[in-house]
């Protein structure tokens, strides 16, 4: 006999539900229940919504250290410009008596340099401490999210539940198969429709729903990482002005697209949450809940 809820399962209790069901249901409760068992291994169905609050709050602060970021380049730049300009009118002016009243100025530049730098170095070290702390975190809410889908919808993942966090580390690898773990995330923790038809679907690939917010952050941040690797390549190998302002506003373009990744890491973060509380509550929600 088929659960009389989710119509799929079959039916493991008195009441007609399936063990998923049960599961689901179980949600609330203080204490986690143990849901489908995937290779031995029990799957929690636990709440997310703190994971991700600490997330977004971490996502928030790597945004304000790439606009710090944004801002100490424009100092350095801003001091690479008067060198510049200072080169050219010591260049041009020494023979009228100019160069001599540059060498002051020049002092003064030399000084304005070297607290330019040392707010871009700065600048780097915040971002490296929020990157690492955020990391650590969202892998956290990932691995979760991850087994909380398995719960839902233990049919329907391409991968196991151990890639939501090695996936992240090995090479070329980590391009695309994060990518694949959310969006089987996704469809286990929306509507069940979907889930169904790519269960029944040989594969699930045709029956795949599109994915807009989910892309456009994995496509985001797979070009962060490249630009900030080209970024970064041409700013340690830049001597001289032109070449240390050239690469400074490479290093800016990096921090945009970073940005722009973090924010719709925050959208996906909060609508992933928002949809798994969704449907382990078959009731009213209580107010704050969906705040994640």
């Amino acid at each position: 006999m088929l659960c009389t809820q989710c119509q799929f399962n079959t039916a493991t209790t008195s009441d007609g539900l399936c063990g998923i069901c049960v599961s689901a249901a179980a949600y609330a409760q203080p204490t986690p229940r143990p849901g489908y068992a995937s290779n031995g291994n029990l799957a929690y169905l636990r709440s997310p919504v703190t994971l991700a609050r600490a997330s977004v709050a971490l996502l928030v602060g790597v945004i304000a250290a790439d606009l710090y970021s944004l801002w100490a380049g424009t100092v350095v730049q801003g001091v690479m410009d008067d060198l510049m300009s200072l080169d050219r009118g010591v260049g041009y002016g020494v023979g009228y008596g100019v160069g001599y009243g540059a060498v002051g100025q020049g002092t003064d530049l030399v000084r304005e340099a070297e607290h330019a730098d040392t707010l871009y170095a700065v600048s780097g070290w915040l971002q490296t401490a929020v990157l690492v702390a955020t990391c650590a975190v969202f892998l956290c809410w990932f691995h979760r999210v991850r087994v909380n889908a398995e719960v839902f919808e233990p049919h329907i993942h391409s991968k196991t539940r151990g890639w939501a966090v090695g996936g992240w580390f090995v090479p070329f690898v980590n391009l695309w198969v994060p990518r694949r773990i959310t969006l089987d995330i996704w469809d286990a923790s929306g509507d069940r429709s979907v889930a169904l038809d790519r269960t029944m679907t040989l594969g699930g690939a045709s029956a795949r729903a599109t994915h807009p917010l989910v892309n456009g952050w994995w496509t985001l941040w797979v070009a962060s990482i490249f630009v900030g690797r080209w970024a970064s390549v041409g700013y340690w190998d830049a001597e001289e002005a032109d070449e240390i302002d050239a690469a400074v506003s490479r290093m800016m373009l990096a921090d945009v697209v970073d940005i722009a990744a973090a924010v719709l890491a925050i959208l996906v973060v909060r609508r992933l949450t928002r949809m798994q509380d969704t449907k382990a509550r078959p009731g009213p929600v209580a107010d704050g809940v969906h705040s994640a």
